[in-house]
Order: structure tokens, then C-alpha cells, then sequence
């Protein structure tokens, strides 16, 4: 009698043990195993019970004798699919994560396992109790006798429609009582469904044709071809703000769920969705599902179960939606395509680009990027006829772009302003309050102060656990750190070295509100930043009082500054932009004039014009003029020129390897030793180009009590340079040297970490 072996991976392994375990497939088992089925297993020399990932299953003779068995395992429909199997196999490949890393990525929280017992024995629990509901159907007719009530004859007149919930019906006066007397005398049967939350509710179902200007009908012709020939391509609408690029979306969806064939939507911030989710379920309808971690794990589960049923036509979300389980996808859409957002900055350290390529080979489906500042890389792919290039080169209805002046914020202080805000806009401001117009203030920096330094012994006040400054937060009355949370409340006002006096220096978003207050206290303003967005559907919230005009400017950091379309919006302020212009990463330069760029556009998209003010003691800077300019062509020429000077992406690969521990001295020792083997190992493939850099310290050097280092590898990330970065590996292993130092491999980083 044959036997089934089933290769496993288990959760909680590092990438020094991460294999393939082989286990016995109990009787009660055979035939519900498959590749992609979630599995416990006892592990280690306690047999303690672990989560699996089933990644073979093989039939055998006889099995060996110290071959463990299998506990348990979870119930066929939440097997990952074939599609979603071939994913975590590129995660796991490309990003040097563990497999049940890739998993847990690929797959909601909720649709997660743990292990528990039951009855004494360990069993799979699923991590969230799935929500459901009760749907009753009409099966039978009322018998005469006993005469049927009111009630009894309202609910039966209400299923002759169809099938309705439980909730459905207690809405119109028919209780639980009643249904469960008609369900006994067969005229009703009942089952449980997934529970249906419509997201979506308030938005209403209007849809108009969608009409396209010249220069937008001709980018869509360009682009139908790829869209309907069933095979994979890639395509970049290089389009100016303002240009319309969403309604080329739009035509493009209507024209793939036309065709059979299914949508997803990419947005790099959570505070993009709302509008975007507007537009698709005012054109498209109920069918649409989104992914993204402003919904709590429920919603995210629910949401992820009409996807994984076929219950969606187009699915749009941040990130992580680029692993939705969509099938037949037939048209990719990457917005903003230029955002570090897409970037994951934990385990598995993956970039949706990446992904959303992967799935569109899968799939034969159109991948289309579109940004007005794209990528450096992504253009000059398309410079190189590796993707389609399309473009609109002008604002949607032939409006301006805005007009864009400076404020030398030296000449600001040396006049006697030390404000954040500059007369000039303050004016401006005061202008736009006057004409009943908004504003958008872009700050890049949360906080009310960022700095606390002593006066007598300049000794600044850093977090105990990270080697970072504390920012001062005014309506908390503490100090925070940005990146492990620690908090001293109440804020001292006294140098803990030298009993000296505190002096709080720099600004941030509270900082400027409070500023604008009394500079404008007739200016009714909106913060957004991550301390005013932490309640649910707070981005939504928020930007619907704003296009309501419920307020006069809207102030906030990176989340304001890209893809929202208000109306009234004449004037775009930016205020302490230097501090990213002398960033250390190589994509300084390019994050920058994204972000101005992209917040200028923000102004004059309707009838008003628009005009835009850029705070800064560099007001000559070629950058901020290319921005301002919105000459992205030329910025191109320069920054490519960078690059290949360099050597930096798209000349080459870049990755930033990371040691973390408890000790510096260990740290830094196992750094040294990592680059070591490293060049001992690529040493035998001197065909294969390399440039190992560091050990340096990163620009943390500290977080959460961990010392951290790197090495910084310029390379080509191909199946011979990651066979090498495996062979390290292993050898780094060997020498036990994970117990000084943990490993991160991260592909995507620009070094400024």
C-alpha cells in the first residue's frame, strides 16, 4: 500500500534553516493534500506544532521509520491557488525571504491559520473567525392550516424576489422567531454566506460615457492594440498633471471588462484610494473590491474572499493588492508609478513593479505604468524600447500649469521673519480667503518640533532605543520617537546631562498649523499627517470635508502631494523642502523633483488658475528650477547622466546587505566577514560583475536597541549573482555567525537607510 510524503515549509524559520521537511500524510489526510495546502506539523525536538506551507506531495512505497506525521490540515478552499503558489516561489527566489514570509505576504491576516488544540489534540485555528451571515431561500408553500400569520405571510411574499439575509428581512419587521417557525414547516431553508459589507454604499452607481479628449483618444488607440491580443506587455503613460491620465484608465477598464477579462489598480497611498474608488463604482458598479491596510482584518478578509470567489471585475488597493487572487486579469494599472511606497520595507522586501511584471507574464495581460515623473529607471526603458512609450504632453481642457515663484527663505530671516511661513505666503494665502479659494500646504515633516538641545552643553535629546532625535508633539505635550515609539511625557524643559536650559528648534506639521492660526485666524485648516490620520477611514473622512470646502487649506506631508483633483485648489505652498534635497540616497534628486512637481499640479486643475510658492534658502538649485518648470525631459538628461557616471540603477543592481544585533563590535565583525566570504565566493566567477562597498554604518545606526551595519553591493541581480548570495550565505551560517549579526538582503533600497 502506497504512501503519500508531503514536503513542507514551516512558519518562524530564518533563512539558515529555511527547507523543505518531509512529514507523513496520515489516512484521514490522503487525497486533501496539494501544493499551496496550509498544514501543522510537529517540528523540532520537542514536536512542538508549527505552520506549514505544502510545497510537494509525492506518493511512496514504503516511508522511513523516523519520518514524522502530519496534525492537521486547513480545508481545501484555503489552499493557495496555483498562481498564488508560483508567487511565493518568486518571492522567495528574487527576495531572499523565507517561504512562509512569501506567504503570509501573498495572503490577508485572516485568512491565516495558528495552532491550537481541540480535545486534547493540536489542531489549525483559523486566526479569524470568519463573518457570516444567514441567507434564506423559499423552498415550499404555506399550508393553510394553522393559519399562517402576518408575518409569516410577509416574509414569504418577500423571498418570491429571491434570497434575502437575515438582516434584510429584521429591516423590514420580520424576526428570527418567524423564520425559524417557517424553516421547521419546510417552507424556508436556510444556510450561513460570507457576510456582505459594501465599502462602498454611499458612493451611488451613475455611469456616464466616458468621453476622451483628442490627445487621450489617441494614447488609448496606441495602447488597445496590447490590451487585446492576449499576450504580456508593458507600456508607460508618461502624462504632465493635470493631463487626465485617469480618464484613459477608465476607457481602458470599460474596454477589458468588455473583453471578458478583469482590472487591477494599483495606488501608492492610502489616501488615493477614496477618489479613485469613487470614479471606478460610479462608472463600473458594485463589482469592485479593494485591498489595502486602512480596513481592519475582517473587512480585509471579506474583501479578499469575493476577489478569491470571482465576485470582482476590478480590484484596486496600495501595495500588497498586487497579490490579490484575481483571475483572468487582463489589464494592470501601476499609478503614481514612481513612489517608494511600492517598495516593501519588511520581509519579503519586494517591489510591486516587480510583482505586478510577474503577474502580468502570468496572466498575458497589458501592464501599463503611468506617473508624470516616472521612475528613472522605468523611462529610460522606455527610451530603450523595453516598454511602450504614450504620452500626454497637455493639461486636460488646455488649462495652464501653474504658475510657480520662489521665497528665498534667507532673505525671509534676514528682513526679520523667523517664521515657518513666509510673507509672501501668507498673502497669497490670505488672497485665496478672500476669493472663497483653497489651499494645499505641503511639509514633509509631522511633529511640532524636531529638535531639543541643551543651550549650555549642546547635548540633543535622542530616543534610548534608536540613534535618533526625539520630536516634541504639542498636544501630546511629549516627546516621540518616529521609529520605535517612545515617549517621554511630559516633555522636560531641562538638559538631563547638565541641568541647562531645553531649546526647541526646528518645525513641523502641528508647528505650522498652529502658526497659520495666528497668522490667518479667520483660515478654517486641515492637518493631514500620519498623527491626524490614525482613525478608520480617516483619509476619506478627511478629503471629503476638503472637496466639500469644508476647509480653507489643507496642510500636510507626502499624502497631499499627489494624484488628488479639488477644484478650488489655486494655490500650492511647499515649505522645508532642503532637508530632502541634501538626502544621502542616489535617488535624492529624483524624490524631489517628484514631489514638487507632483504638488504643484495640485493647483489650477479646473476654471481658476493656479500658481504655486517653493520655501527654500536654495532658490537657484537646478532641481527646484526643473520642477518648477515641470520639465521633466530635461531633469531625465541630467539624472540618467548621474547614473551612468555613478554606476547606479539602471546601469546596475543595487543591494544593500544588513547586519542587525545586539552588540556593535559583533555587528561590525560579522559585516567584515560577510564581504570576505562574499569575495571569496564570487571570486570563482570572475566573469561576474561586482563591487562590494562598506561595512559602514547605516544612517540609523540604532533602532529598537539594535546596532545595525552594511554592505553595499553594486552588481546584476541574475540567477548567477543570487547562486552567490546563497553560497555566502550558507557559509556565513557554517562560521555561526548569524548569532552575532542577522542577515537583510533588500534589492530596492537607494543606500539611505
Amino acid at each position: 500500500m502506497s504512501l503519500q510524503i508531503a514536503q513542507a515549509a514551516v512558519n518562524d524559520a530564518n533563512i539558515h534553516f529555511d527547507r523543505l521537511y518531509s512529514y507523513c500524510v496520515p489516512p484521514r489526510l490522503a487525497g486533501r493534500l496539494w501544493p499551496g495546502s496550509m498544514v501543522l506539523v510537529p517540528f523540532g525536538r520537542g514536536n512542538k506544532p508549527r505552520m506549514a506551507v505544502v510545497l510537494d506531495v509525492q506518493e511512496v512505497e514504503d516511508a522511513p521509520d523516523n519520518l514524522k506525521t502530519l496534525l492537521d490540515a486547513a480545508p481545501e478552499e484555503a489552499r493557495l491557488t496555483p498562481d498564488l503558489m508560483e508567487l511565493v516561489r518568486f518571492l522567495k527566489e528574487r527576495t531572499f525571504c523565507t517561504w512562509f514570509e512569501a506567504v503570509k505576504a501573498v495572503i490577508p491576516y485572516g485568512a491565516q491559520y495558528r495552532p491550537a488544540v481541540e480535545n486534547g489534540r493540536p489542531v489549525m485555528q483559523s486566526r479569524l473567525t470568519r463573518s457570516t451571515e444567514r441567507l434564506y431561500t423559499l423552498t415550499g408553500e404555506l399550508p393553510a392550516a394553522p393559519k399562517p400569520g402576518p408575518r409569516q405571510l410577509a416574509a414569504v411574499q418577500a423571498l418570491r424576489q429571491g434570497p434575502l439575509t437575515a438582516r434584510q428581512l429584521d429591516e423590514v419587521g420580520i424576526s428570527k422567531s418567524t423564520l425559524d417557525s417557517l424553516c421547521k414547516k419546510g417552507v424556508l431553508t436556510a444556510c450561513e454566506q460570507d457576510k456582505e459589507i459594501d465599502l462602498f454604499a454611499a458612493i451611488p452607481f451613475d455611469p456616464r460615457p466616458i468621453t476622451l479628449s483628442p490627445e487621450q483618444q489617441a494614447v488609448f488607440w496606441e495602447l488597445l492594440p496590447k490590451l487585446e491580443d492576449a499576450q504580456p506587455h508593458a507600456a508607460l503613460l508618461h502624462g504632465v498633471t493635470g493631463s487626465g491620465k485617469t480618464m484613459v484608465f477608465l476607457k481602458l477598464i470599460e474596454r477589458t471588462l468588455e473583453l471578458g477579462r478583469k482590472a487591477l489598480v494599483l495606488v501608492p497611498e492610502i489616501s488615493l484610494t477614496p477618489q479613485m474608488i469613487r470614479r471606478l463604482k460610479s462608472t463600473f458598479g458594485s463589482r469592485l473590491a479593494v485591498q489595502h491596510s486602512a480596513l481592519n482584518n475582517t473587512e480585509r478578509l471579506l474583501q479578499w474572499r469575493r476577489i478569491q470567489q470571482g465576485n470582482a471585475d476590478i480590484v484596486v488597493g496600495t501595495r500588497s493588492a498586487v497579490f490579490a487572487p484575481l483571475q483572468n486579469i487582463g489589464l494592470i494599472i501601476m499609478d503614481e508609478e514612481q513612489e517608494h511606497t511600492y517598495q516593501s520595507e519588511s520581509a519579503p522586501r519586494y517591489d510591486a513593479h516587480d510583482i505586478a511584471k510577474k503577474r502580468a507574464a502570468m496572466e498575458n495581460s497589458l501592464l501599463l505604468f503611468a506617473s508624470a515623473t516616472p521612475l528613472t529607471e522605468t523611462y529610460h526603458a522606455a527610451q530603450c524600447g523595453r516598454l511602450q512609450l504614450v504620452r500626454l504632453q497637455h493639461r486636460y481642457g488646455g488649462k495652464p500649469l501653474p504658475q510657480v515663484d520662489f521665497v528665498d527663505m534667507r532673505a525671509e530671516l534676514a528682513a526679520g521673519n523667523p517664521r515657518e511661513v513666509s510673507g509672501r505666503l501668507a498673502q497669497e494665502l490670505q488672497k485665496n480667503l478672500d476669493h472663497g479659494e483653497q489651499s494645499i500646504l505641503l511639509l514633509n515633516r509631522r511633529g511640532y518640533r524636531t529638535v531639543a538641545m541643551c543651550t549650555a552643553c549642546g547635548h540633543v535629546l535622542k530616543c534610548p532605543h534608536c540613534s535618533v532625535p526625539l520630536v516634541y508633539h504639542k498636544p501630546q505635550q511629549a516627546l516621540m520617537c518616529h521609529h520605535c515609539g517612545h515617549t517621554v511625557q511630559p516633555a522636560p524643559t531641562l538638559c538631563p546631562d547638565c541641568g541647562g536650559k531645553l531649546a526647541y528648534s526646528g518645525f513641523g506639521t502641528q508647528r505650522v498649523e498652529e502658526e497659520l492660526s495666528r497668522l490667518l485666524p479667520a483660515a478654517r485648516i486641515l492637518r493631514m499627517d500620519q498623527d491626524s490620520t490614525t482613525k478608520k477611514n480617516a483619509h476619506e473622512t478627511m478629503l471629503a470635508q476638503f472637496a466639500r470646502h469644508d476647509y480653507d487649506i489643507l496642510l500636510g506631508t507626502q499624502m497631499v502631494a499627489k494624484g488628488l483633483d479639488f477644484e478650488k485648489v489655486s494655490l500650492v505652498g511647499v515649505l522645508g523642502i532642503d532637508s530632502l534635497l541634501f538626502g544621502q540616497g542616489f535617488r535624492a534628486y529624483e524624490s524631489v523633483f517628484s514631489l514638487v512637481t507632483q504638488v504643484i499640479g495640485r493647483g489650477g486643475r479646473a476654471d481658476i488658475p493656479g500658481r504655486a510658492l517653493i520655501q527654500t534658502t536654495v532658490p537657484d538649485h537646478p532641481v527646484l528650477q526643473l520642477a518648477a518648470a515641470q520639465d521633466y525631459e530635461a531633469f531625465y538628461r541630467e539624472e540618467i547622466t548621474f547614473r551612468k557616471f555613478g554606476l547606479y540603477p539602471p546601469f546596475c543592481a543595487f543591494c544593500v546587505v544588513g547586519f542587525v544585533g545586539d552588540k556593535e563590535q559583533e555587528v561590525l565583525t560579522a559585516a567584515v566577514r560577510f564581504g570576505q566570504l562574499l569575495g571569496e565566493t564570487a571570486a570563482k566567477t570572475p566573469q561576474m560583475p561586482l563591487r562590494i562597498l562598506g561595512p559602514a554604518p547605516m544612517n540609523i545606526v540604532m533602532l529598537n536597541s539594535k546596532y545595525r551595519y552594511k554592505l553595499t553591493l553594486k552588481c546584476r541581480n541574475d540567477a548567477q549573482f543570487r547562486a552567490v548570495m546563497r553560497q555566502t550565505l550558507d557559509a556565513y551560517d557554517k562560521e555561526k555567525l548569524p548569532a552575532k549579526a542577522s542577515v537583510i538582503l533588500d534589492f530596492n533600497s537607494d543606500g539611505d537607510i
